[in-house]
């Protein structure tokens, strides 16, 4: 269970799983299945504002050090996918068979269910909500 110990002083991501738990209930995929397809194509999103923890994450979890920092981006981004996919984990939707057909009943539930401005400074609408699931595909 989560009390919150861990995010402490820090903006919390909820957003990768707000998302996730959309594609959970409309298409059955468990949860990892569902983070391990919307993290990478949101960290490309919010890139900009993600930056500096972006950065970070590159040298400390996959020593990328090299490059511009747009590069050192992508690299770990990319690094992250493969991680994903040597578990067997697919990062894409079309590795489960969906085509992104589904996207607008996605985003007609998140509406539903409040989530329409979501992630840790709420900046995450549903246009951009709708530019990540399309990434995913």
């Amino acid at each position: 269970a989560l009390i919150g110990l861990i995010g402490a002083g820090e903006p919390q991501e909820w957003a990768t799983h707000m998302l996730g738990h959309e594609l959970t209930a409309m298409h059955g995929l468990d949860h990892a299945q569902t983070l391990a397809v919307v993290l990478p194509a949101l960290w490309n999103e919010k890139r900009d504002a993600k930056r500096a923890k972006l950065l970070q994450y590159a040298e400390r979890v996959w020593n990328i050090t090299d490059g511009s920092d747009d590069a050192r981006i992508d690299a770990a981004i990319e690094a992250t996918r493969h991680f994903f996919e040597s578990l067997g984990v697919p990062t894409r939707l079309s590795g489960y068979g969906l085509d992104g057909s589904s996207i607008p009943a996605l985003l007609a539930k998140l509406e539903a269910h409040g989530m329409t401005q979501i992630g840790e400074h709420g900046d995450i609408t549903l246009d951009v909500s709708r530019r990540i699931y399309e990434a995913a595909r």
